[in-house]
C-alpha cells in the first residue's frame, strides 16, 4: 500500500534490537508531517539512530484527550501523522487508544505499520499454548487488588500474559503462587531482543527461588506468561457452571440439579448430567 496523505499511521518500533525496525516503518516516519511520540527524549534517540528528522509532538496519557482534536484537525487538512510508543506496537499498555478511536469516529484513515510486539514475541518462544491467550497488561500495584485480579483469572484456560516492573516481579510471582498454586507453570521473558535477554520457564515453586537467587534476573522489562488452568473440554462444563452444579447437588437429585444448572447457564442438560455423575463418583 502506497503512502497516503491525510492519514494516521500506527507505527511499531523495536523493543530493543534496532535491527528489528522495518524498512516500511522507517520510510513512513520520514514521510509523515509529524510524529506523535510518548516521550520526546526516548523517541528522539530512535529517530537519530535512523537519521529521521521529522518533527515530534508529545502525546502521552496526561495530554492525549486534550491534544486529540487538534491532531485530527491537522489530518483533515491534509497532513499525515505517525503515532509511535516508547517501544513496540502502540496502544498495547501505551497511550493511543483515544486518538485512534476518535480518528475512526471522524472517518479518518488509520493505517497500521506492523512490527515488533513484546506480547507476541514472548508468546512465540515461551513453549506455552498459543491457540488461546489473553493479554492483561500490568497487574494492579497494590497487593489486595493484584490478588483479586489473579483470583478472577484463576480458572481461565487461556495462556495469561502480563507485563511487570522489575521492582514488583518477585511480589507478582509470589501472588501468582498463592492464587494459582506452586505447580502452575510460568515463563518469564526478560529484556527481549536485548543483550541480556532471558526466557526461562518452570513451575512457580521452582521459578521463584531461581529468580530470587540471581539479582540480574530481577532487572529489566518483563513479560510474564502463565499457563492456563486445566480446562474441562471433555464435557464442555466450565468452572463457574461446575460451581453452580456442586451447590445444587447438595440438596437436589442429579437429574434435577443438571436440569436447573442448564437453565441457569445455557449449557446442554445431558452434558451437565454426565458431569454431575462423574463428580458424584469421584
Amino acid at each position: 500500500m502506497s503512502f497516503k496523505k491525510g492519514s494516521l499511521y500506527i507505527v511499531a518500533t523495536p523493543i530493543g534490537n534496532m535491527g528489528d525496525m522495518t524498512e516500511r516503518a522507517q520510510k513512513t516516519l520520514m514521510d509523515v508531517d509529524v510524529i506523535a511520540v510518548e516521550d520526546t527524549r526516548r523517541s528522539g534517540q530512535l529517530l537519530r539512530n535512523f537519521e529521521i528528522s521529522t518533527p515530534m509532538i508529545a502525546v502521552h496519557e496526561h495530554n492525549e484527550r486534550q491534544i486529540c482534536d487538534s491532531l485530527l484537525d491537522r489530518i483533515e487538512r491534509g497532513e499525515s501523522i505517525a503515532l509511535i510508543s516508547d517501544a513496540g506496537t502502540p496502544l498495547l499498555s501505551d497511550p493511543g487508544y483515544f486518538l485512534v478511536n476518535q480518528a475512526r469516529e471522524r472517518d479518518i484513515g488509520v493505517v497500521p505499520i506492523p512490527g515488533v510486539s513484546a506480547v507476541i514475541t514472548a508468546l512465540s518462544v515461551a513453549g506455552l499454548p498459543t491457540d488461546r491467550f489473553v493479554f492483561e497488561g500490568f497487574l494492579p500495584a497494590k497487593t489486595t487488588a493484584r490478588l483479586q485480579k489473579l483470583e478472577n483469572l484463576k480458572d481461565d484456560g487461556r495462556t495469561l500474559i502480563f507485563y511487570e516492573a522489575p521492582h514488583r516481579i518477585i511480589e507478582m510471582l509470589k501472588d501468582c503462587q498463592k492464587v494459582f498454586g506452586g505447580q502452575r507453570k510460568v515463563v518469564i521473558a526478560r529484556e527481549l531482543t536485548k543483550t541480556f535477554e532471558t526466557v526461562h520457564g518452570d513451575v512457580l515453586d521452582t521459578l521463584i527461588p531461581w529468580v530470587e537467587a540471581d539479582e540480574n534476573q530481577k532487572k529489566g522489562e518483563f513479560v510474564v506468561l502463565v499457563q492456563g488452568a486445566e480446562t474441562r473440554e471433555d464435557t464442555g462444563v466450565d468452572a463457574e457452571s461446575e460451581r453452580i452444579l456442586l451447590i445444587l447437588l447438595k440438596d437436589l437429585p442429579v437429574k434435577q440439579a443438571a436440569a436447573l444448572t442448564a437453565s441457569i447457564t445455557g449449557l446442554k442438560k445431558n452434558a451437565l448430567y454426565q458431569h454431575a455423575l462423574n463428580l458424584k463418583n469421584k
